[in-house]
């Protein structure tokens, strides 16, 4: 709900197509810039629920201040910018303690796909009811209550951690300093040819594909004449197809066979519907090729994510995680900055045209390759 209408609010106030790719950008910024540093810690420390509770603390916090702030009036561009960078340092420390804290739950690493599918069911449900429930509130009643609600579901979250109980496994303390131990997870990912090639491969992704999210707005508005609900059911819709992929993931064999050649078919799958949607003037028919996107970003995000997590060596899984966020969420705010700059200048359809284009172009480059990864891997 809360990212639905950051952007919402960001564009009614402004009209800027850039200021979009700003707050994006400052909002991701600090997962890029802490992110590996927080990796180190969460390996050197057997503290990943506790972090996880602090997080969300926090996280609650923020959504509330944004809340007073809309609902007095007194709300400005930039206290948008700062929120959002507060939230970004929030989830750069606690997403490496969520990612690595999975592994923690469960007792047979063959299930680890299963959980991974799981996680992202939950994830895209809420994805999926938020933007739509969203874009109505924000219809009726404004901007203020959906961070109200936000604010509010995190005292769910806070129930349930504290509710749950398992055995931690046990982290020995290491006394390098943090920068050899950065260094040394650097090293590893750079030594592991299928994590860095498919962690290399999402990055670029994320990098290019981030303006369909940065500019979701200037459709619902400007090309497909709507308001705030148009953009909620728009959002929805990626949220429907990511959910449809987690349930596939769900279903598929417990093994990681063929995870390679289903991260290459949904980035060929994510080029091509972002070049239909960047050309379409069809509602129901971009709605149709926004669930693919939804479903393909979904596919490419939750392989990778389990064949690292299989793939990596327990001493490191903090550290080759914060890289992977990194990869995954740390670029998206240089690919928003970059999104709004170009939408500035070409508009945005030949935004989201240059994005899939160059998405068409990697997925090529990693179908080539996927032989060589798939026997790195065996």
């Amino acid at each position: 709900m809360q990212r639905i209408t950051v952007s919402w609010l960001v564009y009614r106030l402004t009209n800027s197509m850039l200021l979009l790719g700003v707050v994006s950008f400052m909002g991701q910024l600090p997962v890029f810039l802490m992110t590996p540093f927080s990796g180190v810690l969460v390996d050197r420390y057997n503290n990943r629920h506790k972090v996880i509770i602090v997080m969300q603390c926090l996280a609650m916090t923020q959504a509330f201040i944004f809340a007073a702030l809309v609902l007095t009036g007194t709300i400005r561009t930039y206290h948008i910018v700062m929120l959002s960078f507060i939230l970004g340092v929030i989830n750069s420390i606690e997403m490496p303690a969520r990612q690595s804290f999975i592994v923690e739950l469960i007792d047979d690493r063959k299930t680890l796909s299963s959980a991974i599918a799981l996680n992202s069911s939950m994830v895209n449900v809420a994805r999926l009811v938020g933007p739509s429930l969203a874009g109505a509130i924000i219809a009726i009643w404004g901007e203020g209550l959906c961070f109200v609600f936000n604010g509010l579901s995190y005292l769910a979250v806070l129930i349930s951690l504290l509710q749950m109980k398992f055995k931690p496994k046990t982290h020995v303390k290491k006394h390098a300093h943090v920068l050899q131990d950065l260094k040394e997870g650097v090293a590893y990912v750079y030594g592991n040819k299928p994590i860095l090639f498919i962690i290399s491969m999402l990055a670029f992704t994320s990098l290019v594909s981030t303006s369909y999210q940065t500019l979701l707005p200037v459709f619902a508005r400007d090309i497909f004449h709507g308001g705030s609900h148009t953009a909620g059911f728009m959002s929805g819709a990626l949220g429907c197809g990511a959910l449809i992929g987690a349930g596939y993931l769900g279903h598929r064999k417990k093994s990681i066979s063929g995870l390679g050649n289903v991260i290459a078919s949904a980035s060929l799958l994510m080029s091509l519907s972002l070049i239909a949607y960047s050309i379409s003037h069809i509602f129901l028919f971009s709605i149709g090729l926004l669930i693919l996107i939804g479903l393909s970003s979904l596919l490419q995000m939750a392989s990778s994510n389990t064949l690292i997590q299989t793939l990596a060596d327990d001493s490191k899984r903090g550290r080759v995680m914060s890289i992977f966020i990194m990869a995954w969420m740390g670029m998206t705010p240089f690919g928003a900055l970059l999104a709004g700059v170009l939408a500035r200048h070409v508009g945005a359809p030949h935004t989201l045209l240059i994005s899939g284009s160059l998405c068409l172009i990697v997925s090529i480059i990693f179908l080539k390759e996927m032989p060589n990864i798939n026997k790195a891997m065996s």
